[in-house]
């Protein structure tokens, strides 16, 4: 009988990924971008103007339909029909859909919500969860030592995860994290009384408002007061 091989230990595929892999990928994921004189895109981040338009027409679509009719249906229609021609353009010039699709679903779980209850105030109800769910996740990153801003802009910049050595580094990027805390809270504190108020015209605008152009500001503070000592000579990636 022939002498059995040894058995080769195959390479893990199925490994858990590291720490740093996994600060990648959400870096990655993120979608925060750098411009070409070192500050960072807060258009390009949101997608460009078309983002920006996906982003805010539904909306205000919604807003404005049921602040002239007040009525419910026709706002949701033409919100839902604003937010589909979107994605539909994007289907059309085969651009990429990941944007249009987010706010496709994101308006319609805003509407099957009003829709359910009959009242327009809770098409602003999903964005209450989602702004708690995204500030609680932000504060565990700080309490854990491994603040989100850190790891996005920390990617961007060319530190990897080096920063984490850093005690001045780390507080820097807490110090930002906390920054875009704080415009999930103001988002919460101003819009959750108007909605208790049922003041449907205010809670709209106040959410207009304080959607991407509050995002903007707090993204570009966070930035900014985040900058190490020599931002164009960032260390290498660990």
């Amino acid at each position: 009988m022939s002498e059995q091989e040894p058995v080769r230990p195959r390479p893990d595929d199925d490994a858990a990924p590291s720490a740093e892999d996994i600060a990648r990928r959400v870096a990655e994921n993120a979608g925060v971008r750098r411009g070409a004189d070192g500050q960072v895109d807060v258009l390009a981040t949101i997608g460009g103007v078309r983002g920006l338009a996906e982003s805010v027409l539904p909306g205000l679509v919604f807003l404005v339909v049921f602040t002239v009719w007040q009525q419910l249906n026709p706002a949701l229609i033409a919100s839902l029909a604003v937010a589909a021609v979107f994605t539909v353009a994007r289907l059309v010039q085969r651009t990429p859909l990941t944007q249009a699709l987010a706010g496709l679903a994101g308006v319609v779980v805003c509407a099957l919500v009003s829709r359910t209850t009959g009242e327009a105030k809770d098409y602003y109800v999903a964005g209450f969860f989602t702004n708690l769910a995204y500030g609680g996740a932000m504060v565990l990153s700080i309490l854990l030592r491994w603040p989100l801003m850190g790891v996005v802009l920390g990617f961007i910049r060319g530190e990897g995860t080096t920063w984490r050595r850093e005690p001045a580094r780390l507080r820097a990027y807490a110090v930002a994290t906390w920054i875009v805390v704080a415009v999930f809270a103001a988002r919460l504190a101003v819009q959750v009384p108007l909605y208790f108020a049922d003041n449907v015209p205010a809670l709209g605008a106040a959410r207009l408002a304080m959607g991407l152009p509050l995002y903007a500001i707090g993204l570009w503070l966070a930035w900014s007061l985040s900058r190490p000592p020599a931002d164009g000579t960032a260390t290498a990636k660990s």
